[in-house]
């Protein structure tokens, strides 16, 4: 089975050309840099869907919203919040 999980991107670093961008992505208050060469429209303040760390879509705020309150009934938000940054 595969997991994708909702992030909201931080800041787009297009160093290489805009095929090849990449981001910082905050899940949750974690940061982590993703691809996002599967979503080139992709901007600063959305909320995409990472698995493995390519962003695979777009999502919007309300359904990114309603999985982190799904992870924090699980009891995963709280893991990954005590991890750090």
């Amino acid at each position: 089975m595969c997991l994708a999980i909702p992030g909201k991107i931080l800041e787009i670093d297009a160093t290489l050309d805009d095929l090849f961008r990449t981001a910082k992505v905050s899940f949750g208050g974690i940061h982590k840099t993703i691809n996002l060469c599967m979503v080139p429209e992709a901007q600063v303040g959305d909320y995409v869907l990472v698995h493995v760390g390519v962003a695979i879509s777009k999502i919007n705020e309300d359904e990114a919203l309603k999985v982190f309150d799904y992870l924090k009934a699980m009891g995963e938000v709280e893991e990954l919040e005590e991890k750090g940054t």
